[in-house]
Order: structure tokens, then C-alpha cells, then sequence
């Protein structure tokens, strides 16, 4: 819902006696607005992303009712989550600097090829990502699109078609790197995890004298061979760094439903790299071999 919201609410009895007052506060604040009577009809004001409104009823014996509702607030701008004055980068998809390679830190080979095709696709024209592999290889397509070392907040945003092919991922990328002020490269890495059945995202694995850049799986579950094919599918990812490079990834959006992550790790890394925004898509083969294919339009990213 946008805010501000309408809240309404009755409560004629609580514990079988007579409700006298009403009230309701948000999330975890100490501050309640109370309501004499048994309705509730108010517009209430919040911050975009997950919260709980408690909406609570006392009788002048004492009984207490309360009940919780989880809201997602979607304010202004893209989807709701991004500020009027954001800077962004749209349909990068259409671009014609994409580069394809295999990324060698994955198991097995493989090689692939991406172009512009007109079906499917949402907005005109999709960007066609295809791989072959061999040993659940991965292929990893990249585009430079700017560079900006001082922004610390960011909103991912695309779609994402599959077909029948589908069976033969494993995994699903969507990344971003950014080079900040001191010459160290942050890395935003998020994915849908075939393997563990779950979303992941990029941080720090390793040690203090030999940092590691590594997967962490989320609490939210993501299986692109469960994905309906033939279909699109629209992907959101919020997350936000610090000036010491910790990054927190704060929720992912899949086809309209929010699931938060809420977690931060370092993921900052001297890779000797210029000023670049970068994003890469990457897909990961599942099984001995075979070749796999996604489609994507619309892609966006949005940042402050």
C-alpha cells in the first residue's frame, strides 16, 4: 500500500465485555494513538518497506485485544522504494556493451551469447541470454554502465523471462559492483539459489588477512526451475553500503511479494579496478551438460 494509508478497524468486545477505547501504534514505537469508542477510521503516515500495525481495544475492566497486521508501504517513485531525486540507469538491457565470458570461479565450462530479440518481450526489444555447459558450468554476461564512487544506495530492478530450458539452471545472478573513494571495489551480489533453495547474497567468507568474497544463503527460499515459464517475472532487490564497505541487503521482491533479507555484511575488495558501475547477469548450468536461455527487459537500476 502507499502511504499514507487508511486504517480501519472496530472492536465492539474484547473478552466478551464492552470495548471503551481503541487504539494502534506501528512497528516497535512506544508512542499509541488512542480512539474513544469502537471504531477506528485514521490516515496513518510510514516509512516505505515492512512494518506491523498493532491495532488494540481495552474495556474498563481491564481486557486488553490486540492484533497485528503486516503492511508493505510502497511511497514514490519505482516500485515505490526509490526517491524522487534518485539517479537512474533504464532498460540497460538494450545496451550494446554487454561482454560474455565464463566465469572461472564456478564448477565446469561453458560459453555463451546475448542479443536483442523482439519475442519475447515486454517494452519492444529483450536482451536474449544463452549458455551452453558442461559440469553445471557458468556463463557470466557483464555491462559497464557509468560510474558514480559516491552513491550508497540502490534499487536492482528487471524482468525476467524463462522457458522450458528452465530445468537447466541452476542459478540465477543479478549483480552490481561499485569502485568507491580509496580504490576498493564493493560487490552486490544477489541470486536465486538452485542448489540450497533459497535467495543469496555476496559478503565476506573469508579471514581478516585473506578476505574472500563468498554466498550466504537468506531465509527467503528461490529456485529458478520452480519458476512458471513462458511467463514474466519481475525481480526487485534493495540494498544500501556504508563508507567502510559494509553492505546491508535489505529485501528482495519477487512478482510483487516482498521478502525481507535484512542483513549486512562486509563486501569490499581492493580488485585493482577504475571507476565502474558494472552489473552482471549470470546463469549457472545444472547437470552433466545442456545449454540453458532467459530473457530480460526492462532493467533498471536506481541509485543515491
Amino acid at each position: 500500500m502507499t502511504s499514507p494509508f487508511t486504517l480501519s478497524a472496530s472492536a465492539p468486545n474484547c473478552s466478551s465485555q464492552v470495548v471503551g477505547v481503541m487504539g494502534y501504534s506501528l512497528d516497535n514505537s512506544a508512542d499509541s494513538t488512542f480512539v474513544t469508542g469502537t471504531d477506528v477510521d485514521a490516515s496513518v503516515q510510514a516509512s516505505a518497506g515492512v512494518h506491523t500495525v498493532h491495532v488494540k481495544a481495552w474495556t474498563a475492566s481491564g481486557a486488553v485485544c490486540v492484533t497485528d497486521v503486516a503492511i508493505t508501504v510502497t511511497n514514490s517513485g519505482q516500485g515505490g522504494l526509490v526517491p524522487p531525486y534518485a539517479i537512474t540507469n533504464s532498460n540497460l538491457e538494450s545496451l550494446t556493451n554487454w561482454n560474455a565470458t565464463h566465469d572461472t570461479g564456478g564448477a565446469g565450462g561453458a560459453s555463451g551469447w546475448t542479443g536483442l530479440v523482439t519475442s519475447p518481450a515486454m517494452s519492444g526489444t529483450a536482451r536474449v541470454f544463452s549458455e551452453s555447459f558442461r559440469a553445471s558450468g557458468d556463463e557470466r554476461f557483464s555491462l559497464s554502465f557509468g560510474d558514480d564512487p559516491t552513491s550508497m544506495n540502490f534499487f536492482y530492478d528487471t524482468w525476467i523471462y524463462l522457458n522450458g530450458t528452465s530445468q537447466r539452471i541452476s542459478n540465477i545472478e543479478m549483480d552490481m559492483n561499485q569502485t568507491i573513494p580509496g580504490g576498493k571495489t564493493v560487490i552486490y551480489g544477489f541470486q536465486c539459489d538452485g542448489w540450497n533453495n533459497s535467495w543469496d547474497y555476496a559478503g565476506d567468507v573469508g579471514t581478516s588477512g585473506h578476505p574472500h568474497t563468498g554466498w550466504i544463503h537468506s531465509q527467503q527460499a528461490c529456485n529458478p526451475r520452480e519458476w512458471s515459464i513462458n511467463t514474466w517475472h519481475h525481480v526487485q532487490i534493495g540494498y544500501s553500503r556504508n563508507a567502510d564497505g559494509y553492505v546491508t541487503y535489505h529485501y528482495v521482491i519477487f512478482d510483487g511479494a516482498m521478502k525481507p533479507v535484512n542483513a549486512t555484511v562486509y563486501s569490499a575488495y581492493y580488485l585493482g579496478w577504475g571507476d565502474t558501475l558494472l552489473t552482471n547477469f549470470q546463469l549457472d548450468g545444472y547437470g552433466a551438460s545442456g545449454s540453458n536461455t532467459a530473457y530480460v527487459d526492462s532493467m533498471t537500476i536506481s541509485r543515491w
